[in-house]
């Protein structure tokens, strides 16, 4: 038997930074949400592909983790009760008789809202694949295309392959965990930071890691290659065509991301590429109720930055508010000031100065 929809006033679809703190911006004026996403928990790119780095450009934090700023985000947007739904992917968006949106996921749960607010990225990023025979049973276990405990890898030999930010970034901090880091790229020249390419060049000099020139064109030859995990050794072929053997515990694969719009590519509103194209005063697409904030929207002078998603998502809250309730100007105000917002957040007992000071 069917499920019957769930009717809401606004349905996110997306639970990275942008889409956690649009639920905070809804919740200040009085909005509800429920939050679709297609992975198991919050966090999106951040506490997928890299929870331990470091971000430097959110406003009044000079550095925070990658994961500690989705578990901000996360108590911050405690106050408003969201309802998520992990695991689950949007396929099908399309407009109702009586001008709400029908949303229904891969799982077959539906909904029916008034506002949908796309927060998903670019998509679904998938990691560039290294093509060779072997890998695939390995993924995981001595193969790995992200890094999200930096434990597992203590005390191993690591051959990290890519020559970008990630690549480097992570190489550079395995060092002072890994029993020895090789990193391995295609060609002389990297795209990753000149800090990044200078301190790992110095390393290199000091015997302190390893930097070779070339391909990884084989893992372990033997007739039992097809089911074993582990991994012992393999072939890196440089550009005038020499093959050595090196050998590693485990090969971390930086090529890059590739996105993936998915059902998205079916989705009723115009788009740049693969962005949803949206004004600046309501990020609003050319549906009627249908939104897009953070790298999936584009507009003139679009910055795929965290802190841009979070201003969007104000502004969008805004828009909304004034949809739900036509002809009615939503008014702002201050969380520092207004008792409405103080109710709303469950703050009792505002702090005072000296307690702020303090924290």
């Amino acid at each position: 038997m069917t499920k019957p929809s769930i009717e809401t006033d606004v349905v996110i679809v997306g639970a990275g930074p942008c889409g956690l703190f649009q639920i905070f911006e809804l919740g200040l004026l009085g909005i509800k949400a429920h939050v679709v996403e297609a992975l198991d928990k919050p966090g999106g790119q951040c506490a997928e592909l890299y929870p331990d780095k470091p971000i430097y450009d959110i406003p009044a934090l000079p550095v925070i983790g990658a994961q500690a700023l989705v578990d901000n985000l996360m108590l911050q947007a405690e106050p408003f009760d969201p309802t998520f739904h992990f695991g689950q992917q949007v396929q099908t968006v399309t407009r109702t008789e009586d001008d709400r949106w029908y949303l229904e996921t891969n799982q077959g749960l539906s909904f029916i809202t008034h506002a949908v607010i796309v927060a998903g990225g670019v998509g679904a990023f998938e990691p560039v694949r290294l093509k060779i025979p072997g890998v695939t049973q390995r993924i995981g276990h001595s193969v790995f295309y992200s890094v999200k405990d930096l434990e597992q890898h203590r005390d191993k030999d690591i051959v990290v392959l890519g020559g970008g930010d990630s690549a480097l970034d992570w190489a550079l901090d395995l060092k002072s965990i890994a029993n020895s880091v090789v990193v391995i790229h295609r060609s002389e020249h990297f795209k990753a930071a000149p800090a990044s390419v200078e301190k790992l060049r110095r390393y290199c000099d000091e015997l302190e890691m390893q930097l070779l020139t070339g391909n990884v064109t084989a893992l372990d030859q033997g007739p039992d290659d097809t089911t074993k995990q582990d991994l012992q050794s393999i072939d890196v072929t440089s550009l005038d065509g020499i093959t050595r053997r090196v050998e590693l515990d485990q090969l971390l694969v930086f090529f890059g991301l590739s996105p993936k719009l998915g059902p998205m590519a079916e989705w009723p509103a115009s788009r740049q590429k693969n962005q949803f194209i949206v004004d600046t005063e309501k990020f609003q697409t050319d549906q009627p109720g249908f939104y897009a904030i953070g790298d999936i929207n584009w507009y003139p002078g679009k910055k795929k930055l965290i802190l841009s998603g979070f201003h969007e998502a104000a502004l969008a809250a805004f828009a909304i508010k004034e949809q739900l309730n036509p002809g009615k100007k939503a008014s702002l105000q201050y969380t520092t000031t207004s008792t409405l917002m103080h109710e709303r957040l469950g703050v009792d007992n505002p702090f005072t100065p000296d307690e702020i000071a303090a924290a």
